[in-house]
């Protein structure tokens, strides 16, 4: 089984790990891999981590991430960890260690579901190959692994491969009113 959350709105994430916490609540073992993001002070590192569900990251982090988890400073959204991650110098290693992680635990046979988030940026940045993914998933899918895609602009060329697609758009949003992102709510 595939699902890929994609779209320009909010959610993609949350969506995927609202079906992770209800796999894990019915005994599944969850994995989730988080491409080219490294914020510590996200609140799905936080939740999950709580809730035993664990959660690794191939990437670069806020230099003020500490700073912003404990609520002394706010995300300016600057853009410099985003931009970091999209250095190619940086992220291609990234990325590939990420894969090579993801391939073992397959191998393994350690997961029943694997959330890949973010993943449509490695691809969309050429940073991972599109067939190397399409190996990927389909080693995973003779173990019976629900493999749960995420991201922005995820490549129209996997849909016929995938069984469940969302678009996530947003039709209103407090960001559109101005009002900046809330601790516990948006990360």
């Amino acid at each position: 089984m595939i699902t890929v959350y994609t779209g320009q709105g909010k959610g993609k994430t949350t969506s995927a790990i609202g079906e992770a916490v209800f796999a894990y609540s019915e005994g599944k073992r969850v994995l989730m891999v988080q491409f080219l993001k490294g914020s510590t002070y996200s609140g799905e590192l936080i939740g999950l981590n709580r809730l035993g569900i664990p959660l690794i990251q191939f990437g670069v982090g806020c230099r003020w991430s500490g700073m912003i988890r404990t609520g002394l400073k706010h995300c300016t959204g600057c853009g410099e960890c985003f931009r970091e991650n999209r250095n190619p110098e940086i992220a291609l290693e990234l990325v590939q260690q990420a894969f090579a992680f993801v391939l073992a635990q397959v191998e393994k046979k350690t997961y029943d579901v694997i959330i890949l988030d973010e993943i449509s940026h490695a691809l969309n940045r050429g940073f991972l190959d599109l067939n190397q993914l399409r190996e990927l998933l389909s080693a995973g899918s003779s173990l019976h692994l629900h493999w749960i895609l995420t991201g922005r602009g995820m490549p129209a060329a996997l849909e016929s491969e995938v069984d469940n697609w969302w678009d996530l758009n947003a039709l209103k949003h407090p960001f559109s009113e101005g009002i900046k992102s809330r601790r516990g709510i948006e990360y």
